[in-house]
């Protein structure tokens, strides 16, 4: 009798040799429920302009229009498994689901659209060449730009209430949304995208960590001077915690920043940021950390697999930017977290969990909202992970 595959990646440590018979085994595992969850949920919708997010209390489906933060991941989640299978339903699932995307291109009250816009769009523009995806990845990041002020230094996230110029907000967040930005200057030759994204990576790097390579949620900033006025917690614990997912951000960010840049200090700070993670005395033996490393009822404290998919795509990237023996930390950890995110405690089985991939995500913990369940940006990087990791190995996904 086989034993269950959870005993088996629960017991993985940073040590051990995963063969290829293994890896094949695990991945063909994780795609396949992925495959059948995203196709149930695609089905059920016949409104492509609503977009699953997750579950509510009562295990009733969320949908959110194109305007939330999170309208881009179940698009993105198409185009991920159109990538990693080449199979054309999926193909035309991602289409489908992209198009009302569109309607984003000039929207100026949000931070978020290397989120909403980029991801799917970004992934579209490179697994069909369509130009019409070029087109808009470019129209959208024009809009960005006009959330830059150049004497901030800064992207800014929330608008005030009557457009007020104070206070001046930025989340931890938006580093994720300057891929788009380098990814429009590489499209047009334009250097002002590429600029900006500098600029924003450059002041969270002075303003947003502590001295332990932990991040601040939100920093506030006087708009006038660029000084800053105050740290908060946001979606942590309190201002002096270090939120799950923030750090996930971080990780992700400054990485993506060094392989778009080649700056070391981007470097030096993605790693700086993966240490504290990899060795902080609060995560949990398999690694899924807890909503909040500071939680107070920590062992009790949720999990996020949301930060754990994140982390691990990131170290997966991490991996391949320093040396084959320091790389070699990154991707082993990444690994290990990837095989537990497959494993029964965490990857939903087949009919199950609304048609989402993951389960056990929080996404705002302090406002009461999605504790426990499962969210899109959860399934996207959890499949971008796979990506990765399958590349790393060198095993094409159509032949396991």
């Amino acid at each position: 009798m086989k034993k269950p595959l959870f005993v088996l990646f629960c017991c993985l440590s940073a040590t051990l040799v995963v063969s290829d018979s293994f890896a094949q085994r695990f991945v063909r595992r994780s795609l396949e429920r992925a495959c059948v969850q995203a196709a149930q949920l695609d089905s059920e919708l016949t409104d492509t302009t609503l977009y699953p997010t997750s579950l509510d209390r009562a295990g009733a489906l969320e949908l959110k229009s194109i305007r939330s933060w999170v309208s881009g991941f179940f698009p993105g989640t198409l185009w991920l498994l159109y990538g990693e299978t080449q199979d054309p339903s999926w193909l035309w699932r991602a289409r489908r689901r992209t198009a009302a995307l569109a309607g984003l291109s000039s929207y100026e009250r949000t931070h978020d659209l290397g989120f909403m816009v980029g991801c799917p769009v970004g992934l579209g523009s490179r697994l069909t060449g369509d130009k019409a995806y070029e087109r808009l990845l470019v129209e959208t990041s024009e809009t960005l730009l006009k959330r830059f002020d150049p004497k901030v230094g800064l992207i800014r996230s929330w608008d005030n209430k009557n457009r007020l110029p104070d206070p001046y907000l930025v989340i931890i967040d938006n580093m994720m949304n300057l891929e788009m930005l380098f990814e429009a200057s590489r499209l047009t030759g334009d250097p002002r995208f590429r600029d900006v994204a500098v600029a924003h990576a450059n002041t969270t790097l002075r303003n947003h960590f502590r001295k332990d390579g932990s991040a601040y949620h939100i920093v506030v900033y006087d708009s006038a001077t660029g000084r800053v006025r105050e740290h908060r917690g946001g979606q942590g614990y309190s201002s002096s915690s270090a939120w799950a997912r923030g750090q996930s951000w971080g990780l992700y960010g400054f990485t993506m920043c060094y392989r778009e840049t080649g700056d070391a200090k981007y470097l030096k700070h993605a790693e700086r940021i993966a240490d504290f993670i990899m060795h902080h005395p609060n995560t949990p033996a398999d690694r899924i950390p807890y909503w909040d490393y500071n939680a107070p009822n920590i062992p009790d404290a949720p999990r996020d697999a949301s930060a754990a998919a994140v982390i691990s795509s990131a170290l997966f990237e991490l991996s391949t930017l320093v040396p084959e023996d320091e790389g070699k930390k990154y991707f082993d950890y990444a690994e290990t977290l990837l095989m537990n995110l497959s494993s029964d405690a965490y990857l939903a089985k087949k009919g199950t969990n609304g048609g989402f991939i993951l389960m056990h995500s929080v996404g705002h913990l302090p406002a009461d909202s999605e504790i426990d369940t499962p969210l899109n940006y959860a399934d996207y990087y959890y499949l971008e992970a796979i990506g990765r990791y399958l590349s790393l190995r060198g095993l094409d996904p159509r032949r396991i």
